[in-house]
């Protein structure tokens, strides 16, 4: 029960420390992290520093920071700007029309990016600021940005994905060829539940269309706008050197596995900084003091995000550490015999309480091969637990207070992230936990094995 104390007290110390105390989420991750860390009794100090220096070493730390910084550059650059006009001219005049776009750009990207952090930063730094010209509010438009963050993992080829396939418990029952398929079509249904969210938010938060004098004509937009999309494709480069089939070109060519010499995380920020310095070279800052400037603007924002990333995935490896996935195991083996509804619901409710603090990878390493157990013993088909699985554990972005994207959309939207904890929860965590339910008793068809 150590590990499951100390995850109550992680998410305890949190809520108590930014909502009761209304300190900061910077400190309030701090405080978590170290109130984890003394559940190792007296092995705090060895098991707290060995955590600390793996969140130090994280990429999904460095891409959220650096993914802050570029977003922050190009923004006072105006290159977003130009970004969002030529959006605008598109769909601003639909109402909601941003936030649709947010939400398909995110399926789009999270099909082959699959990384949660990674699609909050590139699809949120041109259609949070497109939101906000939308007459949405700062946390509206990190709401539904932090609510995509998932839809990533529910999609073939990530992580997750074949860390479970690997898993003891699914290997002897599942191959690759058997559940693509089903992953393809449950990224589809959650993209599809996104847009259905979308809608909501669109009708209760006032999400509007643009003014008619704030959309510019397309070919006007286009001719003023157009370097901006050759940032935009930047992106492009580092994902097809990481994912096949061109990467197993490249590493024909290289020698060596493509997605281990050029991880994703790392190449991302820096390539459409590269781009962007170039593209936007007349428009940068001039001179030492206009640069300090921009450190000096840019600085706090760096060091709040960093310090909760850091903090978040600290206490994470902390509870690996304690053995959170051992402790777990005789709650979910109970489940043998137990109707395929209850037994939905109830691994679902775990998955999705430990996705809080964990990212979706470790999720699925940590209670995935037992979940698998768990359902099929309950009579769900293997393809189809497998699915369910994946869905619970992407909501990593919508598990406050641990979700890394969450935090990654509210440095851009400039709000503090304890704002849409509840949003977030009711609108797409709820919503995640509901589906993989009604995936896991077959009210939504999947293609089977």
């Amino acid at each position: 029960m150590n590990a499951i104390l100390a995850l109550v007290a992680f998410i305890a110390a949190i809520v108590v420390w930014n909502a009761v105390f209304k300190r900061n989420i910077g400190e309030a991750m701090v405080v978590g992290f170290l109130v984890t860390a003394a559940f190792a009794g007296t092995d705090f100090f060895a098991v707290a520093w060995e955590s600390l220096v793996d969140g130090l070493k994280s990429e999904i730390t460095f891409a959220a920071l650096a993914f802050v910084f570029v977003s922050e550059l190009l923004t006072r650059t105006g290159l977003v700007q130009r970004m969002v006009d030529i959006l605008s001219s598109f769909l601003g005049r639909r109402r909601g029309g941003s936030a649709y776009a947010a939400t398909v750009a995110s399926g789009l990207f999270g099909a082959v990016a699959h990384n949660g952090a990674a699609i909050v930063a590139t699809v949120g730094s041109i259609t949070i600021p497109w939101m906000k010209r939308s007459k949405a509010s700062g946390e509206t438009a990190a709401l539904v940005l932090s609510g995509n963050a998932g839809v990533g993992a529910t999609f073939p080829f990530s992580g997750a994905f074949f860390i479970l396939l690997a898993a003891p418990t699914v290997l002897p029952v599942l191959s690759a060829g058997d559940i693509v398929e089903t992953i393809f079509v449950t990224g589809a249904w959650m993209v599809g539940m996104r847009l259905i969210m979308a809608y909501v938010i669109v009708k209760r938060r006032g999400v509007q269309a643009m003014e008619p004098q704030d959309i510019h004509p397309l070919r006007a937009s286009f001719k003023v706008g157009w370097p901006s999309l050759v940032v935009l494709g930047s992106i492009a480069v580092p994902i097809l050197l990481t994912a096949p089939p061109t990467a197993d070109f490249v590493s024909a060519r290289i020698g060596i596995d493509a997605p281990d010499a050029i991880p994703l995380l790392i190449w991302l920020p820096i390539v459409m900084l590269l781009v962007g310095l170039l593209v936007e070279r007349k428009l940068l800052p001039k001179g030492r003091a206009r640069w300090w400037d921009l450190f000096g603007a840019v600085g706090p924002k760096l060091g709040l995000v960093g310090v909760t990333m850091i903090s978040a995935f600290a206490a994470s490896n902390v509870l690996k550490t304690l053995g959170l996935d051992d402790q777990l195991k005789p709650y979910l083996e109970g489940l043998t015999g137990v109707s395929p509804l209850v037994a939905a619901i109830v691994v679902g409710v775990v998955i999705v309480l430990v996705a809080g603090p964990l990212n979706t990878t470790s999720t699925i390493a940590a209670v995935g091969p037992v979940a698998f157990a768990a359902l099929t013993a309950a009579g769900i088909p293997p393809h189809v637990a497998f699915a369910a699985i994946l869905v619970w554990a992407s909501s990593e972005g919508c598990s406050p207070p641990g979700a890394a994207p969450l935090y990654v959309a509210a440095g851009i939207a400039e709000i503090n992230p304890v704002r849409i904890f509840v949003p977030v929860v009711l609108y797409y965590l709820l919503p995640t936990l509901l589906f993989g339910v009604l995936m896991a008793v077959g009210v939504l068809w999947l293609p089977g094995a």
